[in-house]
């Protein structure tokens, strides 16, 4: 009997050490299933995602039969997009500033199960808490805020300076000024949180990384794009983002150590031409 290992794991198949067995991955968005998908003995996945073991060669074919009858997909392995994960978001989480959950459908709408030159992992986290670490993904989206300050309702009480961690701002309680380096804010938000008279209020955005790798090799994910308001916009940037890792990506090669070979200012280049 001829195999096609390749398509196999292309289908979410991956071969263990047991002769012909293998460790079937369930499709997550979010990493979401129903209490009515899950049944018998599974593997929670790294990535919010699902295995069941054991699966025998002569069995795959009904057991993606019994799987689609209940509502399941099998997910995706080898170089394309894999599971796409967020964190609850600002659907359930008092701290949420996007709605991760919808991006995520979105997002596997639009790039799930995409043939690359090598996997691509998009993870999406509602706020700086980072619960999803945002930066370990070729490309992470986290919720974000710009914040605006009204001298009105000011008491330059210096709250909003204490816990700013990037001191983007500094507060003058005797000659009641508030000074605010934007280019030091990293959108967290912790001053309009903390503001006892919301002086500090804001806009939620996006804040984007590129080229997070988690692995044989460690890299975090850079950040050189202001914070972005329009949903519309990230489309455009994900657009530009994987035609650039086609068209410079060697096989097997990650999307980082692509960026290393070839030149991040030639990426962020392509990259900002879409603002």
């Amino acid at each position: 009997m001829s195999v096609d290992y390749k398509e196999l794991k292309k289908g979410g198949f991956m071969r263990q050490k047991q002769k012909d067995c293998f460790a079937m991955r369930l499709k997550s968005v979010g990493g979401h299933f129903t209490a009515a998908q899950l049944k018998g003995y599974v593997h929670l996945t790294s990535r919010q995602g699902i295995e069941i073991p054991y699966i025998k060669l002569q069995d795959i074919d009904e057991v993606k039969a019994a799987l689609k009858a209940g509502g399941v997909e099998v997910g995706v392995c080898g170089p394309r997009v894999r599971t796409i994960t967020a964190c609850q978001g600002a659907a359930t989480c008092p701290s949420g500033l996007i709605d991760t959950v919808k991006l995520a459908n979105e997002f596997d709408k639009r790039y799930g199960g995409r043939e690359l030159p090598h996997k691509f992992k998009f993870g999406f986290t509602g706020c700086h808490n980072n619960c999803l670490k945002a930066e370990e993904n070729d490309m992470g989206i986290k919720g974000g805020v710009l914040p605006k300050w009204s001298a009105e309702s000011c008491m330059y009480c210096g709250v909003c300076e204490a816990v700013c961690p990037e001191k983007a701002i500094a507060v003058d309680k005797d000659a009641k000024t508030v000074t605010f380096d934007k280019d030091k804010c990293v959108y967290c938000g912790k001053c309009i949180k903390s503001c006892p008279t919301d002086a500090w209020t804001g806009d939620n955005g996006f804040v984007i990384s590129f080229g997070g790798l988690y692995g044989n090799r460690i890299a975090i994910g850079r950040h050189f794009l202001p914070i972005v308001f329009e949903e519309a916009k990230i489309y455009e940037i994900v657009d530009v983002t994987l035609k650039f890792f086609e068209d410079n990506a060697k096989p097997s090669e990650r999307f980082a150590n692509c960026l290393d070979r070839v030149g991040w200012d030639k990426f962020q280049k392509a990259v900002e031409a879409v603002l």
